[in-house]
């Protein structure tokens, strides 16, 4: 699994978490295809996200101009939380390869305009939190 697959993947993971009461590894099992086995990456997405969850909420709550994170959409909540745990804690990624990624991912979801409002979001978000550590 490339890291590609591997956040398509997570955030296809943290959105079922989102709409399900279901525990993190059924909704792993659920995502993965039979053939799949979850990479140590994705794995550190999907848990990586959960574990910095309020944390990382704080940060987007602060740059969503006009917006709560309740009335973001699920998948573009899911796009959001993931980028921003790589972001602030996966120091040999580049930030702006993980921001592209994320637009990326937004785009195929959501089309340009998703991909435009996910790249604000998370370089707002992003600065907040480096001027808070």
């Amino acid at each position: 699994m490339n890291r590609r697959v591997a956040r398509l993947r997570a955030v296809q993971t943290l959105y079922q978490l989102t709409l399900i009461d279901i525990d993190v590894d059924k909704a792993i099992e659920n995502t993965l295809n039979d053939e799949e086995e979850p990479s140590e990456f994705y794995k550190t997405l999907v848990y990586g996200t959960l574990e910095h969850q309020n944390e990382i909420d704080g940060y987007l709550s602060e740059n969503l101009k006009g917006y709560t994170l309740d009335r973001l959409g699920h998948v573009d909540r899911a796009i959001a939380r993931m980028g921003l745990f790589e972001m602030l804690y996966l120091d040999d990624i580049p930030v702006n390869v993980t921001l592209n990624e994320s637009i990326e991912l937004a785009k195929a979801f959501g089309g340009t305009d998703a991909g435009r409002f996910i790249n604000g979001v998370l370089s707002n978000s992003y600065d907040t939190a480096m001027k808070n550590k």
